[in-house]
């Protein structure tokens, strides 16, 4: 009878869910080629092709698919056994603020990873506006916070460095529309410097939807009523890049940054540092990346 190894499975799991071997390897603490030797010891024990490593990008072949249910329910079952019976030492809660518009899609996966790690620990997220976060980090109210802003403060820590894109409808038109209709909350870090583009640019537009909620705005612009900006790859699934082909002004970069990170001493923060960083700094992907 053969036995399935649960590192091999949790490596294999972790390509899944991370979008390839570099951010897999970064998750698990171990080489690239440490994780691209235990996926094809997993499909030597198979006899099966699990990726599909025919095109420029890879992807779970349908064999792959089936493992991959049966992989996320042994690790998980393999961990629950450890943690009930082993783990008494992380309990406790921690803060963590994040930007509304930056939440998607990394924050899931590394609250998903992070509970894997510290099933104990709940994780308080905050998802609110730049400027209310720093200043309730600066009260003590959040552990940790991510920002979107143009610099950095000091004791910040640049995480990536993304331009920002129109988005709207799907196959929408509302771009087209002069004036330019714009969908923006009122406290965004980013709209004075779009606005202030529009006008060097000699575009007129109008401020049709200004409201505090983000859901507003994404309602509005999903309804094709107006364009809204944000952090490339940041969009969620029913809204879109616009493809203006240069009929609306391009947009400046902008950073993602972190505040709270420590020297080593909290090995909890620490590790969900280590996890913001490795999510935020590589871009999203809908299919695996090889390597």
């Amino acid at each position: 009878m053969r036995n399935l190894d649960i590192t091999t499975l949790r490596s294999f799991v972790a390509v899944a869910d991370s979008g390839g071997v570099t951010r897999a390897a970064g998750f698990l603490h171990l080489t690239q080629s440490a994780v691209s030797m235990q996926l094809k010891r997993l499909e030597d024990m198979l006899g099966l092709p699990l990726l599909d490593r025919s095109g420029r990008t890879i992807a779970l072949t349908a064999s792959g698919e089936q493992v991959l249910a049966y992989a996320r329910r042994m690790v998980a079952l393999n961990d629950e056994v450890i943690t009930k019976l082993t783990d008494q030492a992380f309990e406790g809660v921690i803060t963590l603020g994040v930007p509304h518009d930056v939440v998607y899609p990394a924050v899931p996966q590394v609250l998903k990873q992070f509970h894997a790690a510290f099933p104990r620990v709940k994780v308080q997220l905050e998802a609110s506006y730049t400027r209310r976060l720093k200043e309730q980090f600066a009260k003590g109210e959040r552990d940790v916070i991510v920002t979107t802003e143009a610099g950095v403060d000091q004791g910040g820590e640049v995480l990536a460095v993304k331009p920002l894109v129109w988005v709207g409808a799907p196959g929408g038109t509302a771009w087209r529309q002069r004036p330019l209709q714009l969908a923006f909350c009122r406290y965004c870090v980013f709209r004075a410097q779009i606005v202030e583009d529009l006008d060097a640019d000699g575009m007129a537009w109008e401020m049709s939807v200004d409201t505090d909620s983000d859901r507003a705005i994404e309602a509005a612009v999903s309804a094709d009523l107006a364009v809204h900006a944000m952090i490339e790859g940041t969009q969620p699934p029913y809204l879109e890049v616009v493809d203006h082909g240069g009929a609306l002004p391009a947009l400046r970069v902008q950073q993602i940054n972190l505040y709270g990170a420590q020297d080593g001493k909290d090995q909890v923060r620490d590790h969900l540092v280590h996890l913001l960083r490795t999510a935020f700094s590589g871009a999203p992907m809908a299919r695996l990346k090889a390597g």
